[in-house]
């Protein structure tokens, strides 16, 4: 029984990784961005979409930050603000979020 018992939650887990990696996976950031702004991406079948949110305490410009083609717009981000960036799949990586 225990043996069943560790085999459905150690299945549950992998299902939980492999659903994270497709549907919401973080990303160490390496933009400019402080600390204490809380980056993310979500990827798509055709697309991937960068996240940031200014989670600091006064407004700031902040950008997506990509490897291998062009960053995202500069956009104004008030504290609690998200500002996004899509792109297509591919040679492209988040790269977090920078201050623009």
């Amino acid at each position: 029984m225990h043996t069943a018992l560790r085999t459905t939650v150690a299945g549950a887990a992998i299902s939980l990784l492999a659903l994270q990696g497709t549907a919401t996976a973080s990303a160490i950031p390496t933009g400019n961005a402080p600390s204490c702004v809380t980056v993310w991406q979500t990827t798509g079948t055709i697309t991937k979409t960068g996240y940031a949110r200014n989670d600091c305490g006064e407004t700031m410009n902040l950008k997506i930050v990509w490897a291998h083609g062009v960053d995202g717009s500069c956009q104004t981000a008030r504290p609690g603000d998200t500002i996004s960036s899509k792109v297509p799949r591919g040679p492209r990586n988040f790269d977090g979020a920078g201050l623009c």
